[in-house]
Protein backbone atom coordinates (compact mmCIF):
# COMPACT_ATOMS: atom_id res chain seq x y z
CA UNK A 1 0.00 0.00 0.00
CA UNK A 2 2.94 2.54 0.58
CA UNK A 3 3.99 3.38 -2.54
CA UNK A 4 6.44 5.26 -2.02
CA UNK A 5 8.59 4.26 1.11
CA UNK A 6 11.20 6.09 3.14
CA UNK A 7 12.81 5.48 6.79
CA UNK A 8 11.29 8.46 8.81
CA UNK A 9 14.41 9.11 10.89
CA UNK A 10 15.85 10.41 7.31
CA UNK A 11 13.00 13.02 6.61
CA UNK A 12 12.39 16.54 7.52
CA UNK A 13 9.39 16.99 10.49
CA UNK A 14 6.31 19.27 10.04
CA UNK A 15 6.48 22.76 12.11
CA UNK A 16 3.28 23.34 13.92
CA UNK A 17 2.42 26.52 15.52
CA UNK A 18 1.64 26.15 19.49
CA UNK A 19 -1.85 28.52 18.47
CA UNK A 20 -2.54 26.83 15.23
CA UNK A 21 -6.00 25.87 15.20
CA UNK A 22 -7.46 22.02 15.08
CA UNK A 23 -10.30 21.30 12.41
CA UNK A 24 -13.19 20.07 13.00
CA UNK A 25 -15.13 17.45 11.16
CA UNK A 26 -18.56 18.56 9.54
CA UNK A 27 -19.12 15.54 7.70
CA UNK A 28 -18.23 11.33 7.13
CA UNK A 29 -19.81 9.94 4.45
CA UNK A 30 -19.11 6.01 2.84
CA UNK A 31 -18.47 5.64 -0.72
CA UNK A 32 -20.21 2.93 -2.70
CA UNK A 33 -19.14 0.77 -5.30
CA UNK A 34 -19.53 1.23 -8.38
CA UNK A 35 -17.72 -0.20 -12.38
CA UNK A 36 -15.76 2.15 -14.79
CA UNK A 37 -14.40 1.72 -17.99
CA UNK A 38 -14.25 -1.54 -19.25
CA UNK A 39 -15.69 -2.50 -16.18
CA UNK A 40 -12.99 -2.11 -13.56
CA UNK A 41 -14.33 -1.53 -9.68
CA UNK A 42 -14.07 1.75 -7.85
CA UNK A 43 -15.40 3.74 -4.79
CA UNK A 44 -17.11 6.78 -5.81
CA UNK A 45 -15.03 8.54 -3.09
CA UNK A 46 -17.28 12.02 -3.49
CA UNK A 47 -20.82 10.51 -3.21
CA UNK A 48 -23.19 12.25 -0.38
CA UNK A 49 -21.00 15.51 -0.11
CA UNK A 50 -21.93 19.09 -1.08
CA UNK A 51 -20.76 20.48 -4.22
CA UNK A 52 -19.81 23.66 -2.29
CA UNK A 53 -17.68 21.36 -0.01
CA UNK A 54 -15.81 19.58 -2.52
CA UNK A 55 -15.05 22.83 -4.78
CA UNK A 56 -12.39 23.00 -6.49
CA UNK A 57 -12.85 19.31 -7.13
CA UNK A 58 -15.51 17.76 -8.89
CA UNK A 59 -15.15 13.42 -8.92
CA UNK A 60 -13.17 10.93 -7.60
CA UNK A 61 -13.23 7.43 -7.70
CA UNK A 62 -10.80 4.71 -6.04
CA UNK A 63 -9.96 2.26 -7.97
CA UNK A 64 -9.66 -1.28 -6.71
CA UNK A 65 -7.41 -2.24 -5.00
CA UNK A 66 -8.08 -5.79 -6.86
CA UNK A 67 -6.37 -8.79 -7.19
CA UNK A 68 -6.73 -9.48 -10.69
CA UNK A 69 -6.34 -12.84 -12.11
CA UNK A 70 -4.57 -13.51 -15.61
CA UNK A 71 -6.77 -12.13 -18.11
CA UNK A 72 -8.95 -9.73 -15.91
CA UNK A 73 -7.23 -6.07 -15.38
CA UNK A 74 -9.45 -3.45 -17.49
CA UNK A 75 -8.71 -0.26 -18.41
CA UNK A 76 -10.88 2.73 -20.32
CA UNK A 77 -11.23 2.92 -23.82
CA UNK A 78 -10.70 6.08 -25.92
CA UNK A 79 -13.00 9.10 -25.02
CA UNK A 80 -12.86 12.71 -24.52
CA UNK A 81 -12.83 15.69 -21.63
CA UNK A 82 -13.10 19.29 -21.38
CA UNK A 83 -12.61 21.82 -19.05
CA UNK A 84 -10.87 20.54 -16.42
CA UNK A 85 -7.75 18.57 -15.34
CA UNK A 86 -7.43 14.69 -14.23
CA UNK A 87 -5.23 13.84 -11.89
CA UNK A 88 -4.59 9.67 -11.23
CA UNK A 89 -2.43 7.96 -8.57
CA UNK A 90 -1.37 4.98 -9.41
CA UNK A 91 -0.48 2.78 -5.69
CA UNK A 92 -0.27 -0.34 -6.92
CA UNK A 93 -0.06 -1.84 -10.31
CA UNK A 94 0.74 -0.47 -14.03
CA UNK A 95 -1.41 1.84 -16.11
CA UNK A 96 -0.60 3.34 -19.87
CA UNK A 97 -1.68 6.65 -20.32
CA UNK A 98 -1.85 8.00 -24.22
CA UNK A 99 -3.76 11.54 -25.54
CA UNK A 100 -4.39 12.72 -28.80
CA UNK A 101 -2.40 16.02 -27.83
CA UNK A 102 0.92 13.95 -27.89
CA UNK A 103 1.34 13.07 -24.19
CA UNK A 104 1.58 9.16 -23.15
CA UNK A 105 3.50 7.04 -20.92
CA UNK A 106 3.55 4.34 -18.15
CA UNK A 107 2.15 5.26 -14.36
CA UNK A 108 3.89 2.83 -11.96
CA UNK A 109 3.88 2.42 -8.09
CA UNK A 110 3.47 5.49 -6.21
CA UNK A 111 3.55 7.63 -10.06
CA UNK A 112 1.05 10.33 -10.80
CA UNK A 113 -0.30 11.41 -13.90
CA UNK A 114 -1.76 15.22 -14.27
CA UNK A 115 -3.58 15.95 -17.76
CA UNK A 116 -4.89 19.58 -18.36
CA UNK A 117 -7.87 18.80 -20.71
CA UNK A 118 -8.37 22.12 -21.10
CA UNK A 119 -10.08 23.30 -24.31
CA UNK A 120 -10.27 19.35 -25.28
CA UNK A 121 -8.34 16.05 -25.87
CA UNK A 122 -9.19 12.27 -26.39
CA UNK A 123 -6.96 9.79 -24.20
CA UNK A 124 -7.20 6.45 -23.09
CA UNK A 125 -5.92 4.57 -19.84
CA UNK A 126 -5.61 0.99 -20.34
CA UNK A 127 -3.32 -1.27 -17.99
CA UNK A 128 0.02 -2.55 -20.84
CA UNK A 129 -0.32 -6.29 -21.97
CA UNK A 130 2.14 -8.17 -19.81
CA UNK A 131 -0.16 -7.13 -16.92
CA UNK A 132 -3.33 -7.94 -18.45
CA UNK A 133 -1.84 -11.41 -18.96
CA UNK A 134 -0.30 -12.23 -15.74
CA UNK A 135 -2.99 -10.35 -13.41
CA UNK A 136 -1.94 -9.17 -10.17
CA UNK A 137 -2.58 -5.95 -7.86
CA UNK A 138 -4.08 -2.76 -8.76
CA UNK A 139 -4.76 0.27 -6.81
CA UNK A 140 -5.12 3.63 -7.26
CA UNK A 141 -7.29 6.65 -7.40
CA UNK A 142 -8.49 8.96 -10.26
CA UNK A 143 -9.55 12.95 -9.14
CA UNK A 144 -10.88 15.31 -11.17
CA UNK A 145 -10.06 19.20 -10.62
CA UNK A 146 -11.92 21.98 -12.45
CA UNK A 147 -10.52 24.83 -13.89
CA UNK A 148 -11.42 28.55 -13.74
CA UNK A 149 -14.03 29.94 -15.88
CA UNK A 150 -11.18 31.95 -17.93
CA UNK A 151 -9.21 28.63 -18.08
CA UNK A 152 -11.52 25.62 -19.44
CA UNK A 153 -10.70 26.40 -22.99
CA UNK A 154 -6.46 26.39 -22.84
CA UNK A 155 -4.69 24.28 -24.71
CA UNK A 156 -3.96 20.71 -23.24
CA UNK A 157 -1.28 19.80 -20.88
CA UNK A 158 0.24 16.61 -19.53
CA UNK A 159 2.71 15.58 -17.33
CA UNK A 160 4.14 12.11 -16.39
CA UNK A 161 5.37 12.07 -12.47
CA UNK A 162 6.83 9.25 -11.35
CA UNK A 163 6.93 8.76 -7.20
CA UNK A 164 10.57 9.90 -6.75
CA UNK A 165 9.61 13.15 -7.66
CA UNK A 166 7.40 13.08 -4.14
CA UNK A 167 8.16 15.21 -1.19
CA UNK A 168 8.59 13.08 1.63
CA UNK A 169 7.76 14.51 4.92
CA UNK A 170 7.39 13.01 8.68
CA UNK A 171 5.46 13.72 12.38
CA UNK A 172 7.10 14.72 15.59
CA UNK A 173 7.51 11.25 16.92
CA UNK A 174 8.63 9.67 13.65
CA UNK A 175 5.03 7.44 13.13
CA UNK A 176 4.46 8.90 9.90
CA UNK A 177 5.31 9.61 6.13
CA UNK A 178 3.77 11.61 3.95
CA UNK A 179 3.96 11.88 0.58
CA UNK A 180 3.32 15.61 -1.19
CA UNK A 181 2.44 14.63 -4.54
CA UNK A 182 1.06 17.96 -5.41
CA UNK A 183 1.02 21.62 -4.20
CA UNK A 184 2.55 22.57 -1.08
CA UNK A 185 1.86 21.60 2.51
CA UNK A 186 3.50 22.93 5.19
CA UNK A 187 6.27 24.30 2.72
CA UNK A 188 7.08 21.38 1.79
CA UNK A 189 6.52 21.13 -2.28
CA UNK A 190 5.21 18.33 -4.77
CA UNK A 191 6.18 17.90 -8.33
CA UNK A 192 2.34 18.31 -9.73
CA UNK A 193 1.63 21.93 -11.17
CA UNK A 194 -2.38 22.92 -11.54
CA UNK A 195 -4.13 25.27 -13.16
CA UNK A 196 -6.25 25.35 -9.56
CA UNK A 197 -4.20 26.49 -6.13
CA UNK A 198 -4.23 22.71 -4.16
CA UNK A 199 -2.32 20.34 -2.10
CA UNK A 200 -2.73 16.56 -2.20
CA UNK A 201 -1.12 14.23 -0.30
CA UNK A 202 -0.72 10.27 0.89
CA UNK A 203 -0.29 9.44 3.98
CA UNK A 204 0.57 6.62 6.15
CA UNK A 205 0.29 6.39 9.74
CA UNK A 206 2.08 3.62 11.71
CA UNK A 207 -0.35 1.57 14.36
CA UNK A 208 -1.27 4.38 17.28
CA UNK A 209 0.82 7.25 15.75
CA UNK A 210 -0.91 10.84 15.39
CA UNK A 211 0.06 13.77 13.24
CA UNK A 212 -0.73 17.66 13.08
CA UNK A 213 -0.43 18.41 9.54
CA UNK A 214 0.01 22.53 8.58
CA UNK A 215 -3.06 23.16 6.04
CA UNK A 216 -3.99 26.71 4.45
CA UNK A 217 -6.91 28.10 6.33
CA UNK A 218 -8.40 29.48 2.86
CA UNK A 219 -8.15 25.36 1.22
CA UNK A 220 -11.25 23.30 1.70
CA UNK A 221 -9.87 19.93 3.00
CA UNK A 222 -10.59 16.40 2.46
CA UNK A 223 -9.23 13.17 4.15
CA UNK A 224 -10.18 9.48 2.49
CA UNK A 225 -9.13 6.77 4.17
CA UNK A 226 -7.38 3.88 1.60
CA UNK A 227 -7.01 1.35 4.32
CA UNK A 228 -7.21 0.95 7.56
CA UNK A 229 -8.98 3.07 10.64
CA UNK A 230 -7.71 5.43 12.92
CA UNK A 231 -9.81 9.00 13.82
CA UNK A 232 -9.39 13.08 12.49
CA UNK A 233 -9.99 16.81 13.27
CA UNK A 234 -10.11 17.96 16.64
CA UNK A 235 -12.97 15.59 18.17
CA UNK A 236 -11.12 12.64 16.88
CA UNK A 237 -14.08 11.43 14.55
CA UNK A 238 -14.17 7.92 13.81
CA UNK A 239 -12.44 6.91 10.17
CA UNK A 240 -12.87 3.84 8.22
CA UNK A 241 -11.35 2.48 4.82
CA UNK A 242 -13.65 4.18 2.10
CA UNK A 243 -14.95 6.55 4.25
CA UNK A 244 -14.32 10.21 3.39
CA UNK A 245 -14.03 13.53 6.13
CA UNK A 246 -14.58 16.67 5.51
CA UNK A 247 -12.72 19.26 7.62
CA UNK A 248 -13.73 23.04 8.63
CA UNK A 249 -12.31 26.16 9.97
CA UNK A 250 -8.77 25.73 10.84
CA UNK A 251 -5.44 25.44 9.89
CA UNK A 252 -4.13 22.59 11.04
CA UNK A 253 -5.36 18.92 10.33
CA UNK A 254 -4.90 16.22 13.01
CA UNK A 255 -4.91 12.65 12.31
CA UNK A 256 -4.40 9.44 14.53
CA UNK A 257 -4.08 5.70 13.24
CA UNK A 258 -5.91 3.18 15.93
CA UNK A 259 -3.64 1.46 17.66
CA UNK A 260 -4.84 -2.14 16.35
CA UNK A 261 -4.50 -2.23 12.17
CA UNK A 262 -6.09 -5.71 10.58
CA UNK A 263 -4.33 -7.80 8.78
CA UNK A 264 -4.49 -6.77 5.29
CA UNK A 265 -3.44 -3.05 6.09
CA UNK A 266 -0.68 -3.32 8.94
CA UNK A 267 -0.91 0.90 8.71
CA UNK A 268 -3.70 3.56 8.50
CA UNK A 269 -3.11 4.65 4.48
CA UNK A 270 -5.57 8.20 3.52
CA UNK A 271 -5.39 10.12 0.51
CA UNK A 272 -5.49 14.49 1.88
CA UNK A 273 -6.41 16.85 -0.43
CA UNK A 274 -7.82 20.56 -0.44
CA UNK A 275 -7.50 23.59 -2.55
CA UNK A 276 -8.91 26.55 -3.13
CA UNK A 277 -12.88 27.20 -3.80
CA UNK A 278 -13.46 28.36 -7.73
CA UNK A 279 -16.90 29.36 -6.36
CA UNK A 280 -18.04 29.35 -9.47
CA UNK A 281 -20.74 28.11 -11.50
CA UNK A 282 -20.35 24.36 -12.87
CA UNK A 283 -22.01 21.79 -14.93
CA UNK A 284 -20.51 18.52 -15.38
CA UNK A 285 -22.32 16.03 -17.93
CA UNK A 286 -20.40 12.90 -18.89
CA UNK A 287 -16.53 13.60 -20.08
CA UNK A 288 -17.35 17.51 -19.60
CA UNK A 289 -17.00 19.64 -16.66
CA UNK A 290 -18.14 23.59 -18.01
CA UNK A 291 -19.91 26.66 -16.27
CA UNK A 292 -22.90 26.92 -18.51
CA UNK A 293 -25.85 23.95 -20.26
CA UNK A 294 -24.80 25.43 -23.39
CA UNK A 295 -20.73 25.20 -23.14
CA UNK A 296 -21.74 21.22 -22.44
CA UNK A 297 -24.12 21.21 -25.59
CA UNK A 298 -20.94 22.79 -27.99
CA UNK A 299 -18.61 20.17 -26.78
CA UNK A 300 -20.50 17.33 -27.65
CA UNK A 301 -20.90 18.83 -30.80
CA UNK A 302 -17.43 19.86 -30.89
CA UNK A 303 -16.51 15.75 -29.98
CA UNK A 304 -18.37 14.80 -32.68
CA UNK A 305 -17.18 17.02 -35.34
CA UNK A 306 -13.75 16.11 -34.23
CA UNK A 307 -12.53 18.76 -32.69
CA UNK A 308 -11.75 17.83 -29.51
CA UNK A 309 -8.58 15.82 -31.23
CA UNK A 310 -7.97 12.59 -33.04
CA UNK A 311 -6.49 9.44 -32.08
CA UNK A 312 -3.41 9.02 -33.38
CA UNK A 313 -2.10 6.67 -35.63
CA UNK A 314 -0.24 4.70 -33.71
CA UNK A 315 -2.90 4.33 -30.79
CA UNK A 316 -3.07 1.90 -28.02
CA UNK A 317 -5.47 0.15 -27.54
CA UNK A 318 -6.62 -2.22 -25.01
CA UNK A 319 -5.29 -5.77 -24.65
CA UNK A 320 -7.47 -8.51 -25.00
CA UNK A 321 -5.76 -11.62 -23.10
Amino acid sequence: MAATTADPLTLPRFTVSPIAEQRQVKSVTTAPQAFEGEGFPVKRAFFGVSAADLDPFIHMDQMGAVEYAPGEPKGTPWHPHRGFETFTYLIDGQFIHQDSNGGGGIITDGGTQYMTAGNGILHIETPPAALVESGGLFHGLQLWINLPREKKRIDPQYQDLQGADSALVTSADGGAVLRVLAGDVGGHAGPGISHTPLSIAHLTLAPGAQIDIPWSPTFNALVYALAGSGSVGVEQRPLGSGQLAVLVHGDTLRITAAAAQESRSPNFELFILGGEPLREPVVAYGPFVMSTKQEIVEAFEDFQAGRLGVIPADAIQPHRA
